[in-house]
């Protein structure tokens, strides 16, 4: 039988032994193996994952990657900042102190939910929505279309007056029972296919200027901290 030298295992299996360790790393403050294997980027990771965890219910899985699909959206909109940290960091858009506050107990949840986002995961039910406040607050504004409730929050989109004709908007009572909430994407697939970021601009009123504030869009108020 062939001898493998002492040196030749050496070089295997330390390699390995230096990813296990930092496979177990996870809410240390170091990077977990995904970021050691270059699947995403760390910094985009962790600023997801502050937005995810300071405006979602931080023990609700859901919730977090319906934050993360909407801060995905905005990235795609013309409307906003093409990257992650920036959306996340523009001023009074996320809870105060989104980018600096540390995060504690479910901060492990937060980043694995960022990692699978920046992954191309979505959460389906929020399709294109790039707004959210909390969920049961009511307001009286034409053009919000819910179409999911997660994690304490109510996401929506702004449907134009040319839209609105077509189909009735969904409430935030329509999405709790689980009342189908009507696809305008289907009536804007001429405008998507346009391509490119523009395209992102389709469900919102062409006469209003778009809100800047996923918590309390439209509203003209800061958006409140995270719970």
């Amino acid at each position: 039988m062939k001898t493998i030298p002492l040196s030749t295992l050496a070089r295997a299996v330390l390699p390995l032994a230096a990813v296990v360790t930092i496979s177990g790393c996870v809410g240390s403050g170091k990077p977990v193996v995904e970021e050691v294997l270059g699947s995403v980027d760390l910094k985009e990771q962790t600023c997801l994952a502050r937005a995810m965890y300071f405006e979602s219910n931080r023990s609700s899985e859901e919730g977090m990657m319906a934050v993360g699909t909407v801060v995905m959206n905005r990235v795609e909109s013309p409307s906003f900042p093409d990257d992650v940290c920036s959306v996340v960091a523009q001023n009074r858009q996320f809870a105060p102190g989104v980018m600096t506050r540390e995060m504690g107990a479910g901060k492990e949840l937060a980043m694995a939910s960022a990692a699978r986002i920046l992954r191309g995961e979505r959460h389906e039910g929020v399709r294109n929505a790039r707004f959210f406040h909390t969920a049961g607050h009511n307001f009286s504004y034409p053009n919000m279309h819910y179409v999911a409730i997660a994690g304490g929050n109510s996401f929506y989109e702004k449907i134009g007056k040319t839209l609105r004709r077509h189909a009735k908007l969904a409430t935030q009572a329509d999405v709790k029972a689980g009342r189908p909430s009507f696809d305008f994407a289907e009536l804007t697939q001429p405008e998507a296919q346009t391509g490119g970021r523009a395209s992102a601009m389709a469900l919102d009123d062409p006469d209003k200027k778009p809100a800047t504030n996923p918590f309390m869009a439209l509203f003209g108020a800061p958006a409140t901290s995270g719970r």
